[in-house]
């Protein structure tokens, strides 16, 4: 079974940057489409991000275009989310997920305003 930790989180401050970074063990990402999604507080978990098998196609929620990329390195069996100019309400713990795989611990991101 896919294991996958997320790492990369912390405070900043708004307009500043943080980049994710998921990390799987037991099987290989590559044949899986991957996604970043974030729960804010006292909100449900949403899709930010997704990107395809080969890293060919992305998709994002619209209040992150232009500021997010997702990427992945299959050679390498990880995933990251590179966040810039950051705003209060990126805050929330992102997870880095699968079809396949279960929900991680996830990595708390703290924007300060």
């Amino acid at each position: 079974q896919v294991q996958l930790v997320e790492s990369g989180g912390g405070l900043v401050q708004a307009g500043g940057s943080l980049r994710l970074s998921c990390a799987a063990s037991g099987r290989t990402l590559s044949t899986y489409v991957m996604g970043w999604f974030r729960q804010a507080p006292g909100k449900e978990r949403e899709l930010v991000a997704a990107i395809s098998r080969s890293g060919t196609n992305t998709y994002y929620v619209d209040s992150v275009k232009g500021r997010f990329t997702i990427s992945r390195d299959n050679a390498k069996n990880t995933l990251s989310l590179q966040m810039n100019s950051l705003k209060f309400e990126d805050t929330g713990v992102y997870y880095c997920k699968s079809p396949a795989t279960a929900w991680g611990q996830g990595t708390q991101v703290t924007v300060s305003s």
